[in-house]
């Protein structure tokens, strides 16, 4: 039973380890109908495993996941192989994903001219639209993105997101995203998680502002003038990733 109407997935205190490798610390978030929540985080801060236990691809350690009943997922992944030798045209392979209109979804995307070639043919971008309109195929209430713009030069990145914004607010369905593109993310999201093993931060876009300690996390950006995400370390962490000391951080505006 979901809290609200409007959630449709929620991971309540969900920790994982490898070994003696700790990937996920009591990680908490809720992901709404007709809302975007994206997670950033420098590598190896858990990510792509929070989206695995999302899924029910990857088993927590503890904590719970609850998805509303029934719900239906579009998931593009961080990265797909397919065998060169596989005969399969863009229009097979994503009726491979559902049982919805093929021509409907590439249409959408404006890929319908791709339908019989060949996979292994087309470009980074268009890849990508592709397993966008494979994950739409199933006309889903949750979507799922692992780094959706991955391959996509930075024009083509902005035209993504402003597609996957569009779609939302077309049919109404939850998104959660892993991006390393906040720049350029940032305006089509309404919520963000930064995510280093634990929850460091988490605010909507009027959290949001320019701040050095983006910077020492992530690493020096152009002098854009674009919004990035900001919160203060208030705990550091083990060589294996565990938080070793919290004081339980906050989000800072500059």
């Amino acid at each position: 039973m979901m809290n609200s109407d409007k959630e449709i997935a929620t991971l309540k205190h969900v920790s994982l380890r490898h070994g003696s490798r700790q990937i996920l610390q009591d990680v908490s978030l809720t992901v709404e109908a007709g809302k975007v929540l994206t997670i950033i985080g420098p590598n190896g801060a858990g990510k792509s495993s929070l989206l695995k236990v999302l899924l029910g691809l990857q088993k927590a350690n503890s904590g719970e996941v609850k998805l509303r009943d029934g719900l239906r997922i579009g998931y593009v992944p961080q990265s797909i192989s397919i065998d060169n030798n596989l005969p399969l045209s863009v229009h097979r392979f994503v009726a491979l994903g559902g049982s919805g209109s093929v021509s409907e979804v590439l249409s959408l995307l404006k890929i319908e001219h791709l339908s019989n070639t060949a996979i292994q043919l087309i470009s980074g971008g268009e890849f990508q639209r592709v397993l966008l309109a494979r994950a739409l195929l199933r006309k889903p209430e949750l979507l799922v993105l692992d780094e959706p713009a991955q391959g996509v030069d930075v024009m083509g990145q902005g035209e993504l997101y402003e597609k996957i914004s569009t779609l939302r607010n077309h049919y109404g369905f939850g998104v959660i995203m892993v991006s390393h593109d906040l720049h350029l993310v940032m305006a089509k999201t309404d919520q963000v998680i930064c995510l280093n093993q634990h929850i460091c931060c988490h605010g909507v876009p009027a959290d949001v502002s320019r701040h050095p300690e983006y910077h020492r996390l992530f690493g020096d950006m152009p002098n854009s003038g674009l919004a990035v995400y900001t919160h203060h370390h208030d705990h550091t962490h083990d060589l294996h990733g565990n938080v070793v000391s919290d004081d339980h951080s906050d989000c800072h505006h500059g």
